[in-house]
């Protein structure tokens, strides 16, 4: 009986018009797919002055990429692509670079930037370093700082970062050794072992000189009393690099993303993104472009435009 009255209803319902309900055919929307991540070692001027910032949103909408990046000096981002730890290093220190690459742990390096070393410290300039060239102003204040002329103090990087390489560099040019003649030559002498954003604002709590990339100086410069003091010479000339960790030596390389990020960097739209970057906040670029620069450089041509494929 009372399968019967069912099938009286069915039926009463098909005659009166009513058609069974059918499923919603909207389709539901795929949830878009996870971003790709891309591990990257970047020195810490390069992450100081808000580059990188600038230039990551728009690389990662395009690629629907993740950049994952690590601050730190040259010496360490140089460790994490020793080890494998990152995709890609951005550093600004040639010789170890092709050191790295000579043994295996890098490839494809392109040359993306340049800006310039600079000596900076407190107005009042004790040491009377304003105006030499930098291997004579790394003379004096080795001199004044030994002999105890108030306040002279040097602040160095001390974290074997590309700034501090450089460092030792104009030390050597300048007739010393940085191990014997310098390190532990005095409390006039004094290694922060930070990042160069902190090397500046210690430099400025002591009144003391350092040298600075200058893209960092600028960024920093609205918060310190410190003055550029020496800002020409050849040797003050500070080149940055990037280049994929060789999948070849480590496993788990993202190669494909990795070259993506380097030819962005290279291509005209980047270039000119960095050579305008700075500008409108601080009246001049705190990098300039590699694009069209390789003889100023010492590159080839190659190093700076030459896709990564």
């Amino acid at each position: 009986m009372a399968g019967l009255l069912i099938a009286g209803l069915l039926v009463a319902g098909c005659v009166s018009g009513d058609a069974p309900a059918v499923p919603d055919a909207t389709p539901v929307p795929t949830a878009a797919p996870a971003p790709e991540e891309l591990r990257i070692a970047t020195t810490t001027s390069l992450y100081d002055t808000g580059l990188l910032d600038h230039l990551t949103p728009a690389f990662e909408e395009q690629y629907n990429a993740k950049l994952l990046i690590v601050s730190a000096g040259t010496g360490k981002a140089l460790e994490y692509g020793q080890r494998g730890d990152v995709d890609v290093m951005m550093v600004h220190d040639r010789a170890r670079e092709d050191t790295f690459i000579a043994e295996g742990n890098g490839v494809e390096r392109r040359v993306i930037a340049y800006n310039y070393f600079v000596i900076v410290g407190p107005e009042s300039d004790p040491a009377g370093i304003r105006g030499t060239e930098p291997e004579e102003a790394f003379q004096t204040l080795m001199t004044e700082g030994k002999a105890g002329t108030p306040g002279v103090v040097f602040v160095s990087r001390g974290d074997a970062s590309g700034t501090h390489a450089k460092e030792k560099a104009i030390w050597k040019a300048a007739g010393y050794d940085y191990a014997t003649d310098v390190q532990n030559s005095g409390d006039w002498y004094v290694e922060a072992g930070t990042g160069m954003g902190a090397t500046l604002v210690m430099a400025n709590e002591k009144e003391a000189y350092t040298l600075s990339d200058i893209g960092t100086f600028l960024a920093y410069k609205g918060d310190l009393q410190l003055v550029p003091l020496v800002d020409s010479g050849d040797i003050l000339l500070n080149i940055y690099s990037t280049m994929l960790i060789n999948p070849e030596k480590h496993e788990g390389i993202d190669t494909e993303l990795g070259k993506a990020w380097i030819n962005y960097l290279i291509s005209d739209e980047v270039q000119q993104e960095i050579k305008t970057f700075g500008v409108e906040e601080y009246g001049q670029p705190l990098f300039f472009p590699a694009s069209g620069k390789w003889d100023l450089m010492g590159v080839s041509e190659a190093e700076v435009s030459a896709p990564v494929v």
